[in-house]
């Protein structure tokens, strides 16, 4: 794979995510020369990730697609697969259920996340391979690199950017774009 450019200089296919000193709640992206504060889950990092502990597994994660709220980002140019977000999609995060950390269809019953959610954190949503090719159930589900809260308040497990942040790296991201969490 071709290596594209960040901050002027050729930037690496991998994107690392580590601890930013201090705070637990809150990290450094970086993918070549280009680095970005972020914010994580609420309980830190954790080796073993478990539904609902709202820690960001330690882990090598690959890129899969991605969400876009397609009313409030217009354009957003990026090699990654794209869809437009529908007020019908939501994720399913019940253990329990067959559909288990996939995307879903509403009406849905089982409990479940709403993709085209009022705070904006899914304008820009992008599904990391974790516990989706091979799941395990209560292994964790949903973990996305989206948009942050004010402040960069604490995830309930995904990696979350700037909007302007965002726009800086996708450019870069394709699938299978590794994201390593240290």
């Amino acid at each position: 794979m071709e290596k594209a450019r960040a901050g002027g200089r050729r930037a690496s296919s991998t994107i690392i995510v580590r601890p930013k000193p201090g705070k637990s709640t809150r990290a450094l992206v970086q993918l070549g020369a280009l680095t970005v504060p972020a914010a994580i889950g609420r309980s830190g990092r954790k080796v073993l990730k478990r539904e609902g502990d709202g820690a960001t597994p330690v882990a090598v994660m690959k890129l899969l697609y991605g969400f876009t709220r397609g009313d409030r980002i217009k354009s957003l140019p990026t090699p990654l697969p794209m869809r437009r977000i529908r007020k019908d999609m939501l994720w399913c995060d019940q253990p329990e259920n067959a559909n288990y950390n996939r995307l879903v269809k509403a009406p849905f019953r089982p409990s479940h996340e709403e993709m085209l959610r009022r705070d904006g954190l899914y304008d820009v949503c992008l599904v990391l391979d974790w516990n989706i090719r091979s799941r395990r159930r209560n292994g964790g589900s949903a973990i996305f690199f989206h948009l942050i809260k004010p402040g960069y308040e604490p995830t309930a497990g995904c990696i979350a950017v700037s909007l302007g942040d965002m726009r800086r790296l996708i450019r870069f991201f394709r699938r299978g774009t590794t994201v390593r969490v240290i």
